[in-house]
């Protein structure tokens, strides 16, 4: 019934900067916390940036002061600017969401398909 996809994904040079959508679509009742995950190959999957309903944010320190999560609440998005990108922050990028679908359901955790970053050197 829900549905988190991700767009913005790419190719770009070191120093440059990309900007990452997710879009939430389907039963939705309300969204809670969204954030932003990244997995690179071989490696676990890692927590970047969160932000709650109200905008609370939080970050990884690895992309503090590089990175910026926002949302708009009508959109149901969330979005994450990355700036100053290094070869370090190539992976898949994925979008996660706490949604009920009802008034009367439970808040369950979503997951989008990912989203591929490449940074080159």
């Amino acid at each position: 019934q829900v549905q988190l996809v991700e767009s913005g994904g790419g190719l770009v040079q070191a120093g440059e900067s990309l900007r990452l959508s997710c879009a939430a679509s389907g039963s939705i009742f309300s969204i809670d916390a969204m954030g932003w995950y990244r997995q690179a190959p071989g490696k676990q999957r890692e927590l970047v940036a969160g932000i709650t309903r109200g905008g609370r944010t939080s970050y990884a320190d690895s992309v503090k002061g590089r990175f910026t999560i926002s949302r708009d609440n009508a959109k149901n998005t969330v979005y994450l600017q990355m700036n100053s990108l290094n070869a370090e922050d190539t992976a898949v990028y994925y979008c996660n969401a706490d949604i009920m679908t009802s008034w009367a359901s439970k808040e369950y955790n979503y997951w989008g398909q990912g989203t591929q970053v490449t940074v080159s050197s």
